[in-house]
């Protein structure tokens, strides 16, 4: 499929064409695997990133034929399948914050791309502010980092992780409070 035919081909032609022919599911991984991987590696770490994004994919594809574009679009669908396969690494995402939290300006002992991957997330989310999503819940944290990282709406959250919209609003306003509390409190404290 050529780029010019990606943009053209909706979400629901997509669904139409895979369901008459499996091996057409290529073009919802080719637009979609690496807005899941950044998604992934961006809350986990580079390794979890791949293997998580990877498995989205096939239960995505193995579930194809349950997926009901009247619920939500395929991008939804597909983060919140990965949001889900996330809470199995809960306790490492958490690891990674603290981590991130803590970063120095040295390179760690892992491989290359993961002290990349850890430079430009240190960079980017400060380590005050990874502190601070290690103390957000499971579904604050799912809410924050779907906005942020995976650039969703709140419509396609609430489609992706299974809650109202206003779950979507509650939990983002508990979510960015709670982030503020933390940043004044490092403020002051620093």
């Amino acid at each position: 499929m050529t780029a010019e035919t990606r943009e053209e081909v909706s979400d629901a032609q997509l669904v139409h064409r895979f369901r008459a022919d499996p091996e057409l599911f290529t073009a919802v991984y080719d637009r979609y695997f690496r807005d899941i991987y950044l998604y992934v590696a961006g809350r986990l770490d580079v390794q979890a990133g791949e293997d998580i994004a990877a498995e989205t994919f096939c239960l995505a594809f193995r579930d194809r034929d349950r997926f009901d574009p009247v619920r939500g679009g395929l991008r939804p669908w597909l983060f919140g399948i990965a949001t889900n396969l996330m809470a199995r690494h809960r306790r490492q995402e958490v690891r990674h914050y603290r981590a991130l939290a803590r970063a120095s300006a040295e390179p760690e002992a892992g491989g290359h791309e993961d002290s990349v991957v850890d430079s430009v997330a240190a960079q980017r989310m400060k380590p005050q502010l990874a502190k601070a999503l290690a103390t957000l819940n499971k579904g604050e944290r799912d809410v924050i980092t779907l906005v942020s990282l995976g650039q969703l709406t709140h419509q396609e959250v609430a489609e992706a992780l299974g809650v109202s919209y206003g779950t979507v609003g509650s939990r983002l306003s508990r979510a960015r409070k709670k982030i503020n509390n933390s940043l004044d409190q490092e403020a002051f404290h620093g």
